[in-house]
C-alpha cells in the first residue's frame, strides 16, 4: 500500500468499523508524524501504522509511533526481533508480515502479538516462495499459538470467509483500498488497475526484494533483464530511485513501479472506503446464509 494508505485512508477504514493502517514505507520521518496526528483528529477508533523494517530510516518511523502513542504497529520486510521487544516495552501490540510457517516461528519467538500470512499473490513486496495463501495460512495456523491474520488474494467477503475457513483469525487486506477516492495513489493508477484482467500482475525482481507488478513497459524491461541473467547490480541500476512514486503517485504508467495484487482483476469500480468495508461485510454474512452458518 505504498504511496496508497495515508491517514484519509486509514481513518475512514477504521470509522467504518475495520481497522485501517497508514502505510510508512513511503513517508519521510515529519510526515509520518503529520499522517498519524491527522488520523487521530479524523477517527477516534483503533488504527496502525505499517513500518517496512528494510529503510534505512526505520529509527526514526519507529520513534515516532512510540511518541505519538500509536497503538498498533504491522512490521514487515525485515527480522522482527529487531524492534518487536522495544514496541513491546511501550505497550505497543506488534504484528508481523510472513511468508512462510519458518517466518512465522520466528515472529512469535521474537514477541509478536500476531503474524500475517501473506500469500503471494498479494500486491507489492513478496514472499520468494511463492507460497499461495491458500497454502500458508493452514501452514502458518499449524506451526505457531498467536492468531494469524490472512492477507494477499483477498478483495470480497467470500474470500474473508475462505480464509476463516482455513484458519485464519482475521484478513488484511490491500489491494482492494487503492481505488478509493481516499488512497492517495494517482488516479492514472486507480484507473489502471480497475482495468487490470487476469494476468496482468507478475512477480519479479526476485534478486533483490519481490515485488508484484502491473505489467507495463517498466516491467518488461525488468523482465528481460532477469529473463537474460542480470545480476543484483544491473536490476538495481534499472530500479533507480523513486519509482514506485513515479509511478503509483505520479502516475507515470509507463516508466513507473506501479505494486498491486492479483485480485486487481477483480476491482471495477471506484467506491468510497467505507462502501468497501461494508460491501466486503455483506458478501462475507451472505456467503455465510447461503452456506446455513449463523453469523
Amino acid at each position: 500500500m505504498i504511496w496508497a494508505s495515508g491517514w484519509k485512508l486509514a481513518s475512514a477504514v477504521s470509522n467504518a468499523g475495520a481497522m485501517g493502517l497508514i502505510g510508512a514505507g513511503s513517508m519521510y520521518p515529519a510526515v509520518l508524524r503529520e499522517h498519524v496526528q491527522q488520523c487521530k483528529v479524523a477517527t477516534d477508533k483503533p488504527f496502525g501504522v505499517n513500518i517496512p523494517l528494510m529503510y534505512p530510516n526505520v529509527e526514526e518511523l519507529i520513534k515516532i509511533v512510540v511518541e505519538e502513542k500509536v497503538p498498533i504497529v504491522f512490521t514487515s520486510a525485515g527480522n522482527p526481533k529487531t524492534w518487536t521487544g522495544f514496541l513491546k516495552e511501550k505497550n505497543i501490540t506488534v504484528v508481523h508480515v510472513v511468508s512462510s510457517s519458518r517466518f512465522a516461528k520466528k515472529a512469535e519467538e521474537a514477541g509478536c502479538d500476531a503474524v500475517v500470512a501473506e500469500g503471494f499473490e498479494a500486491g507489492g513486496h513478496n514472499g520468494r516462495e511463492e507460497t499461495t495463501t491458500m497454502v500458508l495460512v493452514p501452514l502458518v495456523k499449524t506451526a505457531v499459538t498467536i492468531p494469524v491474520i490472512a492477507a494477499g488474494g483477498i478483495a470480497t467477503g467470500r474470500q474473508m470467509l475462505a480464509a476463516m475457513v482455513l484458519g485464519a483469525d482475521g484478513v488484511q487486506i490491500g489491494s482492494r483500498f487503492v481505488c478509493t477516492p481516499e488512497a492517495s495513489s494517482h488516479i492514472a493508477f486507480k484507473e489502471a488497475v480497475m482495468k487490470a484482467e487476469e494476468g496482468d500482475t507478475l512477480l519479479s525482481m526476485k534478486k533483490l526484494m519481490p515485488v508484484r507488478l502491473l505489467k507495463n513497459l517498466f516491467f518488461d524491461e525488468v523482465r528481460a533483464a532477469e529473463l537474460r541473467g542480470a545480476d543484483e547490480a544491473e536490476l538495481n541500476k534499472i530500479l533507480g530511485r523513486a519509482r514506485a512514486k513515479k509511478g503509483m503517485f505520479e502516475g507515470d504508467l509507463l516508466e513507473g513501479e506501479l505494486e498491486i495484487g492479483q485480485v486487481s482483476a477483480l476491482i471495477k469500480a471506484m467506491k468510497p472506503a467505507a462502501d468497501v468495508v461494508t460491501e466486503i461485510w455483506n458478501d462475507y454474512r451472505a456467503a455465510l446464509e447461503e452456506l446455513g452458518v449463523n453469523s
